[in-house]
């Protein structure tokens, strides 16, 4: 973590007005939250739905030895050490930045509209099998987040895997900005967002904002099978950028050229001489795509592939994304809520369609949210990708996902399909009619929590 003199903070902000007194003080990690900061923290009040500066004092009674405070507030506390920034959500970021030059570091941004987070958990697992590595935690990729991500580096970290997410243009700029990347990974451009940005090709420029803070000599891995991405070398042909592709076609740097894909695992090969086969506990074609991408850094970053081929087998995943769970009834359950594009869904349902071995299978799907004014046909055409012969139930959640059982009725009848506006009555219909070997998969968009469902259903 950052540990730094009170003095040294002041300069890193552009802050004033820190007391003599006060400069020689010893700054041990940052915190924004006033119930769970630490010994020594520095306290930065954020304003969002709540206004950080009414919880300083409790910040420093609960350890923090010092806080920033916004120029613009009033009536700040007068024994207390503070530093005086014109906005704290910018200090933060500049105080990251700051701290981020002086770590002689290689950092990994990963963006896209699906695959961030299991291409960072896969990266994580494949450097740390050679490097001390720090990576971003479960979801901390916004713009408060990734600072703190990097404020939380310590000393003896050699690389850092940042996750970079996104809600409007010039948001994933500033986080490269702050991150200065050594390596920058685009996943997949979806519809995620399409409701604010308008169109996927505005969501593809969105995502490129990741090469503006991409070092000199830095290298770009991106998805080579997406149309829209294939610009990005001859407009950026006045940087020095290197740049590696990935994807189905042969075209690419990096292709599989063999996969096995069962209920339980992938396993693929690539186009490089003497591939050995690389085995990932996941489930989806999609998740080849993923495995790709950590690949070229392994071997960029000189990890052998005996290492990379380690550091597949023991990944390990984060929360609701394509989670597989028992459940104390009998059954399995697709933890997959954490969220929902169109693209995404196609994907869950593809893989959950193809899964083996398991009695029946009920699909359980939340609306996707921010989808703009197209979102009426997003959702029908989600029931297009329903296989009548491979899902027994469809269950939904959500005005939106009304839409979507009335469309699938057509495929699967109307014993098959139920729209429901209560968790809690999914809930009991699945208790009521799963048994021993079926199978559950959930899905749906942040805001519909259907973790909740997941929950109850354990």
């Amino acid at each position: 973590m950052i540990i730094k003199r009170l003095k040294d903070i002041q300069m890193m902000t552009s802050g004033e007005g820190l007391e003599k007194q006060y400069e020689n003080l010893l700054v041990k990690g940052v915190s924004i939250d006033s119930r769970t900061v630490k010994k020594g923290n520095l306290f930065i009040p954020i304003v969002r739905i709540k206004d950080g500066h009414n919880y300083v004092r409790e910040a420093i009674k609960n350890g923090a030895i010092a806080s920033l405070w916004d120029k613009s507030h009033s009536n700040p506390p007068e024994d207390i050490p503070l530093i005086f920034v014109d906005n704290t959500l910018l200090a933060l970021q500049s105080l990251a930045s700051s701290y981020r030059k002086q770590l002689p570091i290689k950092v990994i941004g990963i963006t896209g509209s699906n695959g961030k987070t299991t291409t960072k958990d896969m990266v994580n697992s494949i450097v740390s099998t050679s490097y001390k590595v720090h990576k971003t935690k479960g979801n901390f990729n916004s713009q408060i987040g990734l600072p703190l991500t990097i404020l939380e580096v310590s000393k003896d970290d050699e690389v850092v895997v940042l996750e970079m997410g996104m809600s409007e243009r010039g948001q994933i700029e500033r986080l490269s900005k702050i991150a200065q990347p050594d390596i920058a990974i685009i996943t997949m451009i979806g519809l995620s967002h399409i409701a604010e940005l308008g169109s996927r090709e505005e969501i593809a420029n969105a995502k490129l904002e990741i090469i503006t803070g991409l070092k000199d000599n830095g290298l770009l891995i991106y998805n080579g099978d997406e149309p829209l991405l294939q610009k990005v070398e001859i407009s950026n042909s006045n940087r020095f950028i290197r740049f590696i592709t990935f994807g189905e076609g042969k075209e690419n740097n990096l292709y599989p050229c063999s996969v096995n894909i069962d209920s339980e695992e992938i396993r693929l090969r690539i186009n490089h001489k003497d591939s050995p086969t690389y085995t990932i506990q996941l489930m989806g074609k999609h998740n080849v795509y993923n495995a790709l991408a950590s690949i070229a850094v392994g071997k960029q970053l000189g990890i052998r592939d005996d290492n990379i081929i380690k550091g597949l087998s023991e990944l390990t995943t984060t929360e609701m994304r394509m989670q597989k769970i028992h459940s104390s009834k009998g059954f399995t359950i697709i933890n997959d809520a954490w969220n929902a594009s169109p693209n995404s869904v196609q994907a869950a349902i593809e893989t959950f369609q193809e899964l083996m071995n398991y009695n029946k299978k009920y699909l359980v799907l939340g609306d996707m949210l921010e989808l703009g004014e197209n979102e009426v046909e997003y959702h029908r055409e989600i029931a297009n990708y329903i296989n009548p012969n491979k899902i027994d139930y469809l269950f939904t959640y959500g005005p939106l996902s009304e839409i979507l059982s009335k469309e699938a009725m057509k495929y699967l009848g109307n014993q098959r399909v139920k729209s429901f506006t209560d968790k809690d009555k999914i809930v009991n219909k699945i208790l009521s009619l799963a048994k021993s070997n079926d199978i559950v998969l959930v899905k749906g968009s942040r805001g519909m929590a259907l973790e909740e469902i997941v929950n109850k259903l354990l």
